[in-house]
């Protein structure tokens, strides 16, 4: 079997207890992690293999983003398995969790298995997320248990909540039974009304309806009554106002089982770009205020917020060209790690170790899944990283066949350098 030496890097792994921080080496064999330590080249065990060096480099467990969009199948004109994965890899992401909302939607078997079928070439791991309710109608209950069995890692309508709140506790007590996590698009549909950016200043400035934060707001509230109620655990997808953050909080320090996640675009961007009337500033949850961005970088650096996912959502060139008619949603895959390490590393000081823990190790605990670990005997999902790097994001040269991202023209500090999957490397810069 093939082995490969990644010598003199930074070794990053929070998964370990105490955590790993150490300049050393990786070495692999096969698709395992077989040895982390100092000087390995001269060792009998290293014979043999392909040397990357690494020096001046972080190496951490592959990102793993547990929320994003492959269109695939039904919209592959947006993305498909293998494109989304392309750009997953350029992020530096080795596992991705799909979301249902295709056509048709993940709902069945025979979908799951048309996932897993088409993810085997692909650049990075795929796991399915099948719909809470069929057809995402919140009609019907879906077999929770029998989906999981069939492949799907976990359950959610996102894209669109369970409006009914006794649908919601009967997935819930069925999903906590089946051991598979449950996460909510927190939306009231009746409060968002046909709006579509955040309501407040700019949506007046502008004259086009807004959608209240309070249609998040009450449904996180209501998850978390609903899972601390009935005892189980809910993850609150996509967290984007300074309510919700402090809803998740104070349950958190009450005990019950909550977590949630953000995206790097509420960390750093407010509703004002809207202005530009660029409908790659719209997205779902919208852009918030000011004071929102700062909540979640409160959320994320004291704990409250667990994990950092990109909630990937492509759209062509054409959806997006009309700015109130066009669907919600960007594309983030190949820009999340960029983003993150210049808000929370160089803005806020956040160590790098906790930086690779919220994209890799937590989200893969979260959904239990294989990764986010470098221990020997691990699968070798390997990501190396120059945290002082900078770069401007190009739309045009994303990987992703939709380029719908609102940090075109952007500079940005920490760049992927290369990302190993499988002791295989599936990016180089």
């Amino acid at each position: 079997m093939e082995k490969l030496l990644i010598q003199n890097a930074r070794i990053l792994d929070p998964s370990c207890q105490p955590p790993l921080d150490f300049v050393g080496d990786i070495l692999t064999e096969g698709d395992r992690i077989i040895k982390v330590g100092a000087n390995l080249a001269g060792t009998a065990l290293a014979k043999g293999a392909t040397v990357i060096k690494a020096q001046g480099l972080c190496a951490a467990p592959g990102f793993i983003d547990i929320h994003v969009h492959l269109r695939d199948p039904g919209f592959t004109h947006k993305e498909d398995i293998f494109t989304g994965c392309q750009a997953a890899a350029a992020g530096g992401v080795t596992g991705v969790c799909c979301m249902p909302n295709t056509k048709p939607v993940v709902d069945s078997e025979e979908v799951l298995s048309y996932i897993l079928d088409q993810s085997k070439q692909a650049s990075a791991r795929v796991y399915p997320i099948a719909s809470i309710t069929k057809g995402m109608k919140g009609e019907q209950l879906n077999d929770i248990a029998m989906l999981h069995s069939c492949g799907a890692v976990a359950v959610s309508d996102d894209g669109r909540p369970v409006e009914n709140g006794g649908m919601m506790l009967k997935a819930l007590k069925a999903a906590y039974a089946a051991g598979v996590p449950v996460i909510s698009h927190c939306e009231d549909l009746t409060i968002i009304d046909g709006g579509i950016i955040n309501e407040g200043k700019i949506s007046k400035l502008l004259g086009v309806k807004g959608m209240d934060r309070a249609s998040e707001d009450s449904i996180t509230a209501r998850e978390i009554v609903l899972a601390e109620s009935s005892g189980t655990a809910i993850h609150i997808a996509h967290v984007s106002t300074k309510g919700s953050v402090q809803l998740i909080r104070e349950a958190k320090e009450r005990g019950v089982k909550v977590t949630c996640e953000t995206a790097p675009h509420y960390m750093i961007m407010t509703d004002e770009l809207l202005m530009q009337k660029n409908a790659n500033f719209r997205m779902n949850p919208p852009l918030r205020e000011q004071e929102d961005c700062e909540a979640i970088v409160a959320g994320v650096l004291d704990g409250t917020i667990d994990a950092i996912v990109t909630d990937h959502a492509p759209h062509a060139e054409n959806e997006k060209a009309d700015f109130l008619t066009a669907p919600n949603g960007i594309v983030g895959l190949e820009t999340s790690f960029a983003t993150t390490c210049t808000v929370l590393f160089h803005q806020c000081g956040m160590k790098l170790l906790d930086i690779v823990k919220l994209m890799s190790t937590t989200p893969a605990n979260l959904m239990r899944l294989p990764g986010g670990t470098l221990r020997e005997g691990s699968v070798a999902d390997i990501v190396l990283f120059d945290p002082d790097m900078q770069w401007t994001v190009d739309a045009n040269k994303l990987h992703s066949k939709s380029k719908n991202t609102p940090f075109d023209g952007l500079e940005l500090t920490g760049r992927v350098v290369r990302t190993i999957l499988g002791g295989k490397t599936v990016f180089e810069l």
